[in-house]
Formats: structure tokens, C-alpha cells, sequence
């Protein structure tokens, strides 16, 4: 069973941080100052999530407020991910269930995210359009999807 919770002190942020640092850092080989910036700062006005299986931190993923090109106001998703040892186990659904639960707290009507290409389907599956070219991010194929909240 997965918990899912809000990274809300110093212990389950750098539980959210160690999974994003062996995800993408070790596994997929993100510069770390790519992957860490200042959304990651602890007075920043993002919202962090960890996933936790057996007590033990298997999941990350972090929310913000994002104002895009046509002015509108939305959450946006990011830095997802679950060690390679808990995928397919329902740990993303889990974490984004959680993420969009939150952005609906926080008033927002559609989330976004740039989704690597590998993992384009499972976003599908949840709901999400891709909209776009594929672009690179971090020397990873991306591209971005959306999803309304209403």
C-alpha cells in the first residue's frame, strides 16, 4: 500500500529529493542543477509530494502555480517520479491523483506538465492531451500535455 503525502517539513522534502535525485539524476542522467531550482527552495510557494511504500520513500513529485503565454492561471506539474523498483505498481497514479486534488484546492481549473515521451500513454491514460510538438528537456524528448479540472 502507498501512501501519498505532502512534503510539508525538512524529512519528507528530502525524501522527495532523494527520489528525484536517483531518478533523474542517477538513472537518467539530469544535470542536478537542472533538475534542483528555485521552486525547490523551502520558502518557495511550491507543493511537494512523496509516495511512501512499506515507510519507505518510492515517489516524488512537486505543484505550482504557472501563468501561461494567454495569461491564464493553472497548476503545473512536475518533476514526477517513482523509483524503478515501484513502477507499474500505481505509485504516478497515486501521486497525481494527489497533485490534482491539491490543484483543485488551490482554485485552478486545468493543470499542466511536460511529460517525457516514454511516459506520454500513462498521462494519456489519466486524462491528459499532449499539445504541441515534441521539444527536449534536459536532453530528454518532452512534450506538453494538459488536462482540465472542471
Amino acid at each position: 500500500m502507498t501512501a501519498v503525502r505532502v512534503a510539508d517539513d525538512e524529512h519528507r522534502r528530502a525524501d522527495a529529493f532523494a527520489v528525484r535525485q536517483t531518478v533523474f539524476v542517477e538513472e537518467q542522467g539530469v544535470d542536478e542543477d537542472l533538475e534542483y531550482d528555485e521552486h525547490d527552495e523551502p520558502d518557495a510557494d511550491a507543493v511537494h509530494f512523496v509516495a511512501y511504500a512499506g515507510g519507505q520513500p518510492v515517489g516524488a513529485a512537486r505543484l505550482r502555480e504557472y501563468e501561461t503565454d494567454d495569461g491564464d492561471v493553472v497548476g503545473k506539474v512536475e518533476r514526477v517520479a517513482v523509483l524503478e523498483s515501484h513502477r507499474e505498481a500505481g505509485v504516478g497514479r497515486e501521486l497525481m491523483d494527489a497533485t490534482e486534488a491539491a490543484a483543485r484546492e488551490r482554485g485552478f481549473g486545468a493543470i499542466k506538465l511536460h511529460a517525457q515521451m516514454r511516459v506520454e500513454g500513462f498521462y494519456r491514460s489519466l486524462g491528459y492531451e499532449s499539445r504541441g510538438e515534441e521539444f527536449e528537456e534536459a536532453g530528454i524528448p518532452h512534450v506538453e500535455m494538459r488536462k482540465s479540472l472542471d
